[in-house]
């Protein structure tokens, strides 16, 4: 069986270096955490789970929180490819992930109150809900937590610049031609729908075209059929906008879809740009315009944030702002 002093004597490491790479300490570099790794790997050494973490003190356990308001869980698109990308970087250092879901067996355990039972050394929460209590909570505690779409100043924080994100859009409309631009808004009550319908205003605002009341459709949950039924009331208006912007690609999909069961097209009629580009976006039919999102780097920077948490034993805040970029596809048209 492969030991930790194997390790040491493959690499040239003292057995003191070896394991504050396994732990993922600050002060060992990145080259020689690398080479350390690929030992690891090469010898598939195993760490004996129980002397680690009497060793270290940590259970080698990060908690989960997911929560979306579709009812899809994991399955939905954004979500996921963060969620994974996080767990590809913290198994790295031999974490395991504790999922906790909405409906604890308990209903008056708290999400704090469990993972403090589990004994997690940190919290990773996925959430776009700005007024969920048990997460305002667990994010005010002393546990170590970063969170993904939500901004907060008693926890360390990584989202997607939203505000920039709806500028790329709305400029690259009016680039085309458009100055009759709607936006299909995601919730009032999710950060990113809070953020995506302000930088579609700062943006009409700056480009001094006029913000028509009727132009602004709520689209619910950032779901498909709450595209479709903005898209209907756009459609029913005298003079309705010759493009629209959707506040993800999933409202985005609705639209086209009511815009085709009303016998138009797009791009010929209505030009259609998304937001997150999602993975079906480069396969529909027009090929979605989007805003990147990110997820992977999304997903990396939650990671490091956490376990640089957990190893100094210090919650930290901390607020870090991911580029978007604007992914020309096939679903506008220059007027």
């Amino acid at each position: 069986m492969v030991t930790i002093y194997d390790i040491a004597k493959k690499t040239g490491f003292s057995v003191t270096t070896v394991s504050k790479a396994l732990n993922n300490y600050a002060d060992v570099s990145e080259k020689t955490k690398k080479l350390i790794l690929e030992a690891v790997e090469e010898m598939n050494y195993f760490p004996n789970s129980s002397a680690r973490t009497l060793t270290t003190k940590k259970s080698w356990t990060i908690g989960v929180i997911f929560i979306e308001s579709l009812g899809i869980g994991i399955k939905h698109p954004f979500f996921n490819e963060v969620i994974e990308s996080f767990k590809q970087s913290v198994e790295m250092y031999e974490y395991d992930l504790l999922f906790v879901s909405r409906n604890l067996y308990n209903s008056k355990k708290s999400y704090l109150d469990h993972f403090r039972y589990r004994g997690v050394d940190g919290v990773v929460v996925v959430c776009s809900n700005v007024d969920d209590q048990q997460v305002k909570e667990l994010m005010n505690d002393s546990i170590p937590s970063v969170v993904i779409d939500l901004n907060s100043e008693t926890s360390s924080v990584v989202f997607s610049d939203n505000r920039l994100g709806s500028k790329m859009a709305v400029d690259y409309l009016y680039s085309l031609g458009h100055t009759r631009i709607a936006h299909i808004a995601g919730h009032r009550k999710t950060f990113a729908g809070q953020q995506r319908l302000q930088g579609y205003v700062d943006s009409m605002k700056s480009l001094s075209l006029d913000i028509t009341e009727d132009y602004i459709v709520d689209g619910d949950y950032f779901s498909h059929e709450g595209g479709y039924r903005a898209m209907e009331q756009l459609l029913t208006l005298a003079t309705p906008p010759t493009a629209i912007y959707t506040a993800s690609d999933s409202l985005a999909i609705g639209a086209i879809e009511a815009i085709r069961n009303r016998g138009y097209s797009v791009p010929d009629d209505f030009s259609i740009i998304g937001f997150d580009d999602i993975a079906l976006a480069r396969y529909m039919n027009p090929k979605l315009t989007t805003i990147k999102q990110n997820t992977h780097i999304i997903g990396q920077k939650a990671a490091e944030l956490l376990l640089k948490q957990i190893n100094t034993k210090e919650k930290l805040i901390e607020q870090v702002q991911i580029p978007v970029e604007l992914v020309v596809r096939e679903s506008c048209k220059e007027l």
